[in-house]
This record gives C-alpha cells, structure tokens and sequence, in this order.
C-alpha cells in the first residue's frame, strides 16, 4: 500500500525554481479552482473578495518567481502614496516632484534588475574598467509591472484618473494574476472601475473565455512548444550547420512561434479574466496579415505599442516638435550605426558614413517634401521610442538593433505614403504583395531578435549574420524532397499555427451567437479533448514562455 508523503505533498506549496508556477503547471489546476470557490463564495462581498483576489494573486507571483514577490508588494506601496499625493497637491512644481520621484523610483527598479550588467559590460568594453557583473537575477513580470505602475502615476498626473483610495484595489490591479507576469500591460482607468463591479457571468461570457483559454492553450502549447523544441531551437543554436532552406523555414518557424507564444498566453489571460467578471482589450490582431510595419505595430502586442505611444512617444514630443531625449537617442543611434558599420559589418569608414547619411536621409525626406521643419523631430521621435522598445525586451544590443531596423522601417513607410499617396491604386495583387513584404521584414528582424536568447559562445550579431547568410549563399530548393521528409511533422504544425493565424478576429464571437447554448457536458469534452491532444505531443522538456524573459 502506497504511503503519504507529507513533506512531498507541502513542498508542492512553495516556490520550486525548477518548477515556476504558470498556466499550463498541474499545480494551477487546484490553485484555480481552490481561488474560484472562495471567489464564487464571497462575490457579493466585496471587501472579502477583493482580498482573497490579492491573496491569491500575490501568492500566485510567489510560486512563479519566489522571493521577488516583495517587489511587487513594495512597488505598489509606494506608488499608491505618491499618486494619492499627487492628486491631493495643488502645488505644480511639488505635484510634479512627486511624479519625477515615481518615475525615478520605478525605472530604478528596472534598471538594476534588468540593465546593470549590461551597463557594466559596456564600460569594460568602452572604458576597460574591469567592473565584475553581479550576479542578479532578473523578476519575473518586472517589465510589465513597472509599465502599469508608470502609467498609473501619470495618469494621475495629467488628471485624467482619480487614484484608488483603498490599497487594496491599487495591489489588486498591480497583481491581477492572469496578467501580472506577461501582459496584456493594462490601463488603470479601464481596470479599476472593475473591481467592485457585481460579479455577473453571461452564457457569452463563460462561452468567450473558455474559447479564449482553449485556443491560447492549443497555440503555446502545442503549437509553439513543439515547433520550437522540435526543430527552430536546433536551428538557431548553430545556423552555420544548416542548408539556406532549413535556415528560412527556422525563421518562419519562429515568427509563427512568437506569435502562437505570446498570443497565446495573452488569450488564457484574457480568457481567464473574462471568468473572473473583467474584461481586458484584446493585445493582438492577426498581425502577420498587415500590408504595412505600420499596421503591424498596431495589431502585435497592442498592449505595448499603445504605451510606448501615450507615455513616450507624445510625451517626448510626439509628432509636435522634439525635446533633448530626442537629440540624445537620435544622436546615439547615428554613431551606433556609425560603429557598427565599422566594427560589425565591415562596411571601413567611408561606407559607414554613407550608411548613415542614408539612414538620416530616410528620416529627413518627410520633412523635406511636406515642407515642415517638425516632420524631422516626429521621425526622430518615432525612432527614439522603437530604440527604447527594443531596449525594454532586453540588455542586449540584438534587441536594440531589432528596435532600430523597426523605426527606420515606419519612417520608409511614410516617405513611401507621402511619395504614393492618391498616385498608386490598391488592387487585390497590391494587397497581397504588401502583407508579404511586411512579413518577410519582420521575418528578417525576428532573426536578431531570436539570436539574443542563446549563451555567450557565439556573439548574438554574430549568430543571426551567419543564419542570413545560410539563406543568401547556401539557399537550394533541390534538398526539399529530404528538409520535407525529415520536417513533415514540423512543417503540418507550422501550417495549423498560420492557418490558425488566419481565423478572422471576430470569428469566435460569430462561432458563439451560431453555436448558442453549449450544455456543461460539451465543454468538458472538448477539454478532455484538448488534455488528450496536448498529452500526445508533450515534451518532458518543458518551455518556458518567450515574454517570461523580458
């Protein structure tokens, strides 16, 4: 007869760093289901609910990341003081103190967590210091947790919210566990005003978020978690191995990857929090289907881009005129690029000159055929936020690169619309060519992005030249017949995640009002479907969502 194992059974409650706390862990099967009881019992008690929500939210942050939990609890301490201040002070100049102490507080937080060692390196490098990185670990959720707390106190600065006056709503809306590691980054004043809402659940409701969790389940992972253990990790650990075919179809891999990933997880939240009575926006539209990069920033992480625009793209200037952050950055992007044509591409120094005289061209031209001195800080503006977006992925220049080739990207795009605009018809082929182009440039980024994942033996430049080099010089399509016969399983996933990508956006709320009533029994069956699909093709290798890292 087996017996009890205590100690086994208690340590399934505390914090296990090989065994981090997320929604497809066996764990949060009875963790949900335990917090929808309490929730359900006290949801007309709004003060019980609204703690046992902290409780668990917080509890939630422990088992994924430990320790750091503290954060999370501190951040909000001090942000709800100085936003409560910050709306009682008349005073401009003390009300605008209190924001910069915010400010200054929070990317604190984010910098020595998240960008200190990259810092240190940079000066060894530039100024051979000989500092020693340190050795931090970087919390996760801290990115997005930082975001929402920005916001929040700046939100309160220009007025357009009033500040939670009990804590906990403020902790509530920091922690909400289906969104605290990984996004959606929410808006206070869409949130907050849920919180003591009456606990009301329609049909639709329930129907949406069980369609939201499945699908975003079936994307991370089935989809994405077996394409990338199965074939886009191999490929990117070592391109230089690889024929030019197998390496374009890795990049394709992962942008479907990527997508399946993230998209993914944001469903489950915003599925999760659909059953929960809240409702959050939706963080991604189809993007790979936009006929521009600047559609494409407006249907990918929607959540991100929306932010990157209201709190430092207008505040920066906008589209109005520029300010010092904007000289500064735009100044460090043309000698980066400068350098890295040096240093990196080889290009001496004359071609690295002209490299970025054509760069700083591009961003010029709408000024000079609009006519308008303001056109220039609009586009140094734009560049600066993509710098700083790429930089908040992560402390390496990959992803700086990723965020630059992206601005540069926007600012063609509207020396192209102001050169075509009235002058080109859109046909159905235009359409077409305009969404390949589109995809096969962000294609091209995914690869620099991609390569800052791996360890330090190859330099990640160093690895994503060598991959678009395979495609460019090693490309040949008469190894199909052998890439399909080994890939097949690889290449069918990678054809269900894009057709998958495909589905109209409105689709499932189509598939609800046509389908009506589903009995409890179906919605279990289509469950116990997905548990026998996802036990089918589980690897004992678990994958760790992509977002997790940033």
């Amino acid at each position: 007869m087996p017996s009890f194992d205590i100690d086994a059974f208690l340590h399934q409650f505390v914090y296990d760093e090989s065994n981090p706390l997320l929604f497809n862990n066996g764990f949060f099967v009875f963790f949900f289901a335990t917090f929808m009881a309490l929730y359900y019992r006290f949801r007309h008690n709004y003060v019980v609910r609204r703690y046992i929500f902290c409780a668990f939210s917080l509890y939630f942050f422990y088992k994924a990341s430990g320790w750091f939990v503290g954060l999370v609890i501190v951040s909000a301490i001090v942000d709800f003081i100085l936003s409560n201040a910050i709306w009682r002070q008349k005073n401009k100049t003390k009300k605008t103190t209190l924001l910069v102490i915010s400010i200054v507080f929070n990317l604190g937080l984010l910098f020595t967590f998240k960008y200190t060692n990259f810092f240190i390196s940079l000066s060894n490098d530039l100024l051979n210091t000989g500092f020693h990185p340190l050795n931090i670990l970087l919390p996760i959720g801290i990115s997005f947790y930082t975001f929402e707390n920005l916001s929040y106190t700046v939100d309160v600065y220009r007025g357009q919210f009033e500040p939670a006056r009990k804590f906990s709503d403020y902790l509530l809306f920091l922690s909400f566990f289906p969104k605290l590691m990984m996004g959606p980054i929410v808006r206070a004043h869409d949130f907050v005003p849920q919180i003591n809402k009456p606990y009301e659940i329609t049909e639709t409701d329930f129907a949406k978020g069980f369609y939201l969790i499945i699908s975003g389940l079936i994307k991370k992972l089935v989809i994405s978690d077996f394409i990338t253990l199965n074939f886009v990790n191999y490929i990117f650990d070592d391109p230089g191995r690889y024929t030019g075919i197998e390496n374009l179809f890795a990049v394709y891999a992962y942008a479907i990857v990527i997508y399946c990933d993230f998209s993914g997880y944001s469903d489950v939240a915003i599925g999760i929090a659909r059953w929960l009575g809240f409702h959050i926006p939706t963080n991604f539209l189809s993007p790979y289907q936009s006929k521009s990069i600047t559609e494409f920033w407006r249907r990918w992480h929607i959540s991100l881009s929306s932010w990157l625009r209201d709190y430092l793209y207008i505040p920066i200037g906008g589209n109005r005129g520029a300010t010092i952050t904007t000289w500064i950055f735009s100044l460090l992007f043309f000698a980066g690029s400068y350098f890295a044509g040096v240093h990196l591409l080889g290009f001496g120094v004359v071609g690295s000159l002209l490299m970025s005289a054509g760069i700083l061209l591009i961003f010029l031209l709408p000024a000079i055929i609009e006519r308008k001195k303001k056109g220039v800080a609009a586009n140094m503006n734009l560049l600066t936020t993509m710098l700083l977006g790429g930089f908040w992925h992560g402390a390496n220049w990959n992803f700086i690169i990723w965020g630059a080739l992206h601005g540069i990207a926007l600012a063609v795009h509207k020396v192209w619309m102001l050169l075509t605009a009235n002058r080109i018809r859109e046909t159905k082929l235009s359409r077409i060519l305009a969404v390949l182009l589109t995809f096969h440039f962000v294609c091209f980024c995914w690869v620099f992005f991609k390569s800052a994942d791996f360890d330090e033996s190859t330099p990640d430049f160093d690895r994503a030249m060598v991959m678009l080099r395979q495609i460019w010089y090693n490309f040949d399509f008469s190894v199909w017949g052998a890439f399909s016969n080994n890939y097949w399983p690889v290449l069918l996933m990678m054809t269900i995640g894009y057709l998958i990508h495909a589905i109209p956006d409105n689709y499932a709320d189509k598939l609800i009002g046509r389908v009506g009533r589903i009995p409890l029994i179906g919605y279990l069956v289509i469950f116990f479907l997905f548990v026998l699909l996802y036990g089918s093709l589980k690897s004992s290798e678990p994958v760790m969502p992509i977002y997790l890292q940033f």
